[in-house]
């Protein structure tokens, strides 16, 4: 269906929510190394219970290597950068979702690059600076389900 790509991901409970998550939607998980995690440690399988095993699990390297792989016009960047809301989008199957590491987002550089590609989530203005990654992540793939299916 989508592809949901967690670069750096620092927290194995979001790297366990997000595995769910893919197989709830039929999606692929990417991460990208390096992780802040092992894919065996205990929470990841945790937060992922006996799904984890099904996930179609693909690493990665780095970014560059990601990037070389995938088609610049099939990525959406989620950011809290972005100006376009996630639902102002039209998604495609087998659209790339990339979310940045937990603590510092993705960086500058890619954002620079796909200025044009920059969604997010939109949030009332009460000091909340971001949503939790596998929240955003869900909400947005959702959203692109909701408008494929």
């Amino acid at each position: 269906m989508f592809n949901l790509v967690l670069v750096n991901p620092e927290i194995p409970h979001n790297a366990g929510a997000a595995g769910r998550l893919c197989l709830a939607t039929g999606s692929t998980l990417h991460l990208v190394k390096p992780l802040g995690f092992s894919l065996d440690d205990k929470q990841v399988r945790r937060v992922g219970l006996d799904y984890w095993k099904d996930v179609d699990l693909r690493l990665w390297d780095s970014l560059e290597e990601f990037f070389r792989s995938t088609s610049p016009d099939r990525i959406w960047l989620l950011t809290t950068k972005g100006k376009t809301a996630h639902w102002d989008i039209s998604f495609r199957k087998g659209d790339y979702l990339v979310c940045g590491c937990e603590t510092r987002g993705l960086p500058e550089s890619v954002l620079e690059t796909f200025p044009d590609r920059l969604i997010r989530v939109p949030m009332h203005e009460r000091g909340i600076r971001s949503l939790n990654l596998a929240t955003a992540a869900a909400v947005v793939l959702y959203e692109g389900v909701r408008q494929v299916s």
